[in-house]
């Protein structure tokens, strides 16, 4: 009898198991593009689908934006807005869309380059300091860089505008600039790049001489953060913070105060990584990914020793832009999870994250067959995104 027992335990043991993987559907985003990489550890990929419980309304703020890359909400109600042309613009609570802010300087707007994201300072309710980053033309090419000016009283111009930081070298491309900023609770700027996607300019993610497939981390004015982990070494700039990028135009601070990126990978292998001082995250000797072209990359395998594993990657790629830790009030479910905007699957990402791991993933407004440019939290607690079709959405709970 004790023997049966027993067996009656590991096959309802067993059961359970089965009907719990039988539960664990990944969301359907297509065929793998590498489908002979296996992910390094259980859950690192298409992981387990998850629905919001709680019914959302979407409502549409504002149309009429130009290509916006990136908004902010400022503290009076009113979001400001980067449009890639090379306009900024302010859109009031109610909907009602400002003309363009004079003042902001010129941009290379030719390919993936722009007017890219937007940063409000810290203190920008004393000093109404803004920081963006932009595609710069530069003579022999050009280069991502990052300014600030201060918002006039009025919001129809940026004063005092002065360029505070050129990513190096100037290249004369039209791909991977990057760029997401965002303001750490140490008061440091953190400043993402891309490798500029061609073949030569790739390997200098690996090398610390430049500031290509990169992340930075500067002061407010520009210069190097003093305790950065390659300040005084030889043959390393010290504004450099991490390496080993591809093209990163998504970052977002958790509620710990760490920083997270979301980076494109080419053909497959879009990569969720935590930020930690001085580390390689690979690229490109490290990717689950594939070139355009269906070949594999020349001398990249997706594990190996010295190199920072993605804590999540997409095969399928989503196509990252943007990215936010929900922590407002508005629908309590989505308290500490990660929203990411995608552009290739024209879609919200959903990722439920639990002891650093994704444990939980959705697809959002699917039917609206938008790609999601940027999301960021409002004052309200709901999530904002724009989108390439021009338009300002509100996500809240219905009412």
């Amino acid at each position: 009898m004790k023997y049966l027992s027993r067996i009656f335990l590991l096959v309802g043991a067993a059961s359970a198991a089965f009907s719990a993987a039988a539960e664990c559907v990944p969301v359907k985003t297509g065929s793998k593009e590498a489908s002979f990489f296996e992910p390094a550890f259980p859950g690192q990929t298409r992981i387990c689908s998850v629905v919001t419980k709680t019914p959302v309304a979407v409502t549409v703020v504002v149309k009429g934006l130009t290509q916006p890359w990136s908004l902010e909400p400022l503290p009076d109600g009113q979001w400001i807005v980067s449009e890639k042309p090379g306009t900024m613009r302010l859109v009031s609570a109610d909907g009602k869309l400002g003309s363009p802010i004079a003042g902001i300087p010129a941009v290379d707007a030719n390919g993936q380059g722009g007017l890219l994201d937007i940063a409000l300072s810290p203190d920008f309710k004393k000093d109404r300091v803004v920081y963006w980053s932009f595609s710069e033309p530069r003579q022999g090419g050009n280069g991502t860089s990052v300014a600030r000016g201060v918002l006039s009283a009025d919001g129809a111009k940026m004063e005092q505008v002065s360029v505070i930081f050129r990513v190096q070298p100037t290249y004369n491309g039209r791909l991977h600039y990057g760029s997401r900023l965002a303001f750490g609770t140490d008061g440091m700027l953190y400043v993402t790049t891309g490798e500029r996607s061609d073949l030569q300019t790739r390997p200098l993610a690996q090398q610390l001489n430049n500031d290509l497939g990169k992340v930075l981390r500067i002061k407010p004015d520009g210069s190097p953060a003093p305790d950065n982990p390659f300040v005084g070494k030889p043959n390393a700039l010290p504004e450099v913070y991490t390496y080993g990028h591809r093209n990163v135009q998504a970052s977002a601070f958790d509620g710990k105060g760490r920083l997270w990126t979301i980076e494109h990978g080419p053909r497959g292998g879009d990569e969720l990584n935590l930020i930690q001082a001085g580390k390689n995250y690979g690229w490109p000797l490290n990717s689950y990914g594939i070139e355009y072209s269906g070949f594999r990359i020349e001398n990249s395998v997706p594990q190996s020793p010295g190199f920072e594993q993605p804590v999540y990657y997409w095969d399928p790629v989503i196509a990252p832009s943007g990215a936010q830790f929900y922590s407002g009030g508005e629908i309590p479910e989505w308290q500490g999870n990660l929203f990411i905007g995608a552009l290739r699957q024209a879609r919200l990402v959903r990722l439920v994250l639990q002891n650093d791991r994704v444990i939980g993933e959705e697809h959002l407004l699917i039917e609206r067959g938008q790609r999601i440019r940027d999301v960021k939290q409002g004052n309200d607690g709901a999530l904002y995104v724009v989108n390439d079709d021009g338009e300002l959405l509100q996500l809240g709970k219905k009412k």
